[in-house]
């Protein structure tokens, strides 16, 4: 009885998770905006990055040392210590939010002791549909479970499509507990439709990354 009972409290709680996915996506479907900033401590967590694990998504975006890299939608900074480390002080991470708490949460975070070796992060404040690099000026552009929060997502991608150099990197990874997740093949698509080229897509349905480049 007692296992029947265990059994009946894990479904009830498995029914209730689907059930709030379905709501909150369809939510989603008619209302946009960034994840608030209040959150931005519960998406910074080693829980969060054992399901998305910061070396996988670094592999998958071809990420190299002296990269001159962009994160849009940097929150808190769950990814882009991990980023600066991959890339070297040769390189360096533009870590951009339209949310100045946000910023703020990231620079707090750099400032701890345990993360004083990092010196090639760069804030910045602004919007993805206007960034504030020059033409063909950066190598990567990368966004986590972020893209499918941008309402007109085809002037964002034209605006990376601006500021990468030829043949610079653009990497999408999306997860599937994020209430905005889109399938492999919709983000492949919009991509395409962008006129970027489809590298390589790696993950599996739960958690992918594809990645693409500028022709």
């Amino acid at each position: 009885m007692e296992a029947l009972s265990i059994l009946k409290i894990i479904l009830i709680v498995l029914g209730a998770i689907i059930v709030w996915l379905i709501f909150i996506r369809i939510l989603r479907k008619f209302v946009h905006f960034p994840a608030p900033s209040f959150i931005g401590r519960f998406l910074d967590t080693n829980h969060r990055r054992r399901l998305q694990p910061p070396d996988r998504i670094i592999q998958a975006s071809g990420i190299k040392k002296g990269m001159k890299a962009l994160e849009i939608g940097c929150g808190s900074g769950a990814f882009t210590n991990f980023i600066a480390r991959a890339i070297g002080n040769e390189g360096k991470v533009y870590a951009l939010d339209i949310q100045p708490k946000m910023l703020e949460q990231i620079k707090n975070k750099l400032d701890k002791v345990e993360n004083k070796d990092i010196k090639n992060i760069e804030l910045v404040l602004a919007s993805a549909y206007e960034l504030p690099f020059s033409d063909n000026f950066l190598d990567l552009v990368y966004m986590v479970s972020v893209f499918q929060e941008i309402p007109d997502k085809n002037k964002t991608l034209m605006e990376i499509k601006r500021v990468l150099k030829p043949g610079g990197i653009l990497s999408i990874s999306e997860f599937f507990i994020d209430p905005d997740y889109p399938l492999r093949s919709t983000t492949i698509k919009q991509g395409k439709q962008a006129g970027f080229n489809k590298e390589i897509a790696l993950g599996n349905f739960w958690n992918y990354t594809i990645k693409f480049s500028k022709p």
